[in-house]
């Protein structure tokens, strides 16, 4: 009969695709090349999944252990908003290093999507994957 705490019985192996998700957050910023798009603000919707160990989380039950997913998604936005970029790809890329920067994740999923950017589509994206070091 095993004994101990079930969490902490968890192998490393089996936390190495921990994942913490922010699906869906929508920013409203400039963005855009076109010089009309320069003066007006514009929907994106931003996904995250940020590659951690929650071990030590899942143990404590605390927010200091924790990525705290609040403070992730204000700060992104507030970056998005802040940087008025021309590309997407200039915000996935960005989002992606001040994530692995600033939360201390191993690894980051970043996908922007622009709704309406292209007539005939529902949306257009970028996703990118990056990883600490």
């Amino acid at each position: 009969m095993a004994t101990g705490h079930p969490i902490a019985r968890t192998s490393q192996a089996s936390r190495l695709m921990d994942r913490v998700v922010i699906e869906g957050l929508e920013i409203t910023c400039v963005i855009g090349a076109w010089e009309w798009e320069r003066h007006i603000t514009q929907k994106l919707v931003v996904d995250l999944a940020m590659g951690t160990d929650i071990a030590a989380a899942a143990a404590s039950d605390a927010l200091s252990d924790a990525v705290n997913y609040a403070a992730v998604a204000e700060r992104v936005e507030a970056f998005v908003v802040e940087t008025e970029a021309v590309l997407i790809e200039r915000l996935a890329e960005g989002i992606a290093q001040l994530v692995l920067a600033e939360f201390g994740v191993s690894r980051v999923s970043v996908r922007v999507a622009k709704p309406g950017a292209v007539r005939a589509a529902s949306t257009v994206a970028i996703e990118i994957e990056r990883q600490a070091g």
